[in-house]
């Protein structure tokens, strides 16, 4: 690996992509130290870039001390001359060896003080996303922020077939803006650009909105959101072409009718149809359980497997949902598993729970029983939690299970007919809160009581409480009421 020299750095001509990129390439295989030791720096410029409260962090120390240029918020890309914007941003490496973006990719602040160009290529925000020089470097947390090494460099413009929907999402965020409702954005409204908050925390970042009624609202970010970038990092720039199937096969489509239009178009023969019916006519083996019933929406997409490329890109979450011949739903929705140590130095802004409800689209599709017993798709609806579902009784749900875990969970001991001890807990239940409740997420009981007490696998099913108790694992879920009320109308 050829070692960095400051001596190049006076061949860049500014104005042109292409030099821009040859010199940015050079960066592959060091670290931010070895562009430190450079020397090259703007006039004047002396600063820590290594600091969790400094603005900017890696990619301004890339501006000013590998271009020489000083770091500043002009409307203008960071480049003018080449209509070129400098980002760098991390992945981390999964157990498996495989990479994954490690954040989304914040493109501009969203102007709630002033009006909101109507035409995306006419926009503020496209002289910054038109156009990227994407340094990705690995992080890793076990080193000093300065030795984390650039193993990725690429100029970066969305390809076509992105587009159609980035432009849709850019109207979906622009109408609910001049509508002055920007307090109802959130990162799942829409599928690769998404409204991110942006604040250091939720009261530094309120603002007041320019639309009428001129309402208060967090203050976000365009961005392109943290699966978009996993997929641009993964397969864009190191070519892995996975598994993943594409279901639109023109952007024409998408401009033409909308994509939750379109994918919702393709279900709608099916609907009215028995779970058996349809996959017959799909070509799948009819198993009777709800396992396929997944299977048969991802067919009727005109899907292989069970990898839409819209769908990873997106975060879009598809779920099957049983409905009674009365219309109720029996079962919950269970999500991710709670380790009671880290609930405990979370905050709710980026708190696990409130990060996948922020993040995540989800795709409800309904299999009602009718008065004979069998099974019809009964419809299907794209969904994300309203935000004042997610930051009123949810929010609560969460506040309540950490302060709960922190005063200390009561472990009572209930003894049933057939003489099993099971143990009842205080965390929130179904009857407390109108969306959430905390349940067990293993499938086996497992307990360590104060007094030394061991009540089946504490390993493999048990997590651990602040006092050095041991309980069966448990998750936030979704009420089934709750689900019930998202799928009514399908």
């Amino acid at each position: 690996m050829k070692p960095l020299s400051s001596s190049e750095y006076q061949t860049i001509d500014l104005s042109d992509p292409d030099s821009l990129l040859a010199y940015a390439k050079k960066l592959e295989g060091h670290s931010f130290r070895e562009v430190l030791d450079l020397g090259i720096a703007p006039k004047g410029v002396e600063r820590s870039y290594n600091n969790k409260r400094y603005k900017g962090g890696m990619g301004t120390l890339i501006e000013e001390r590998y271009f020489g240029y000083k770091a500043n918020n002009d409307d203008a890309p960071d480049f003018p001359d080449a209509g070129v914007e400098l980002k760098a941003t991390c992945y981390d490496v999964k157990r498996d060896g495989t990479l994954s973006a490690g954040e989304r990719l914040v493109l501009t602040m969203i102007p709630f003080d002033k009006p909101i160009e109507d035409d995306i290529l006419e926009s503020h925000l496209w002289t910054k996303a038109g156009k990227i020089l994407l340094i990705y470097y690995r992080r890793d947390k076990d080193i000093d922020g300065y030795d984390q090494v650039i193993s990725q460099v690429a100029l970066f413009t969305p390809p076509e077939k992105d587009m159609a929907i980035i432009e849709e999402d850019y109207r979906v965020i622009r109408d609910l803006i001049q509508a002055g409702q920007a307090e109802n954005l959130s990162e799942s409204l829409t599928r690769y650009l998404g409204a991110c908050t942006k604040g250091s925390t939720a009261k530094d970042s309120i603002k007041v909105q320019f639309y009428p009624p001129h309402a208060e609202a967090k203050g976000r970010a365009f961005c392109f959101k943290r699966q978009y970038m996993d997929y641009v990092l993964n397969h864009y720039l190191l070519g892995d072409e996975g598994d993943a199937e594409c279901i639109i096969k023109d952007p024409a489509t998408v401009r033409a009718v909308g994509f939750e239009e379109y994918v919702l178009s393709l279900l709608e023969p099916f609907v009215g149809k028995t779970d058996r019916e349809i996959c017959g006519e799909l070509g799948l083996p009819y198993t009777g359980n709800k396992a396929q019933w997944t299977s048969i929406v991802y067919a009727a997409l005109g899907l292989h497997g069970e990898h839409a490329e819209e769908f990873e890109k997106a975060n879009i979450s598809v779920r099957t949902v049983r409905v009674e011949a009365d219309g109720g739903v029996k079962e919950s929705l269970s999500l991710h598993n709670i380790v009671f140590l880290d609930l405990l130095e979370e905050d709710w802004d980026s708190a696990p729970l409130h990060e996948y409800f922020e993040t995540t689209r989800f795709l409800f599709v309904a299999f009602k029983r009718g008065s004979d017993g069998v099974l019809r798709l009964g419809g299907a609806k794209f969904w994300a939690m309203p935000t004042a579902d997610m930051e009123g009784p949810l929010k609560d749900c969460w506040e309540t299970t950490r302060s709960v875990v922190y005063e200390g969970v009561d472990l009572v001991p209930h003894v049933g007919r057939s003489g099993k001890v099971s143990f009842r807990n205080n965390l929130p239940s179904m009857s407390d809160n109108p969306v959430a409740h905390v349940r067990p997420h293993a499938k086996k009981s497992a307990y360590l009581l104060s007094d030394g007490t061991e009540i089946g696998d504490v390993r493999r099913d048990g997590d651990e409480l602040p006092d050095g108790r041991i309980m069966t694992k448990q998750s936030f879920w979704l009420n089934s009421s709750y689900i019930e009320t998202i799928v009514t109308d399908i």
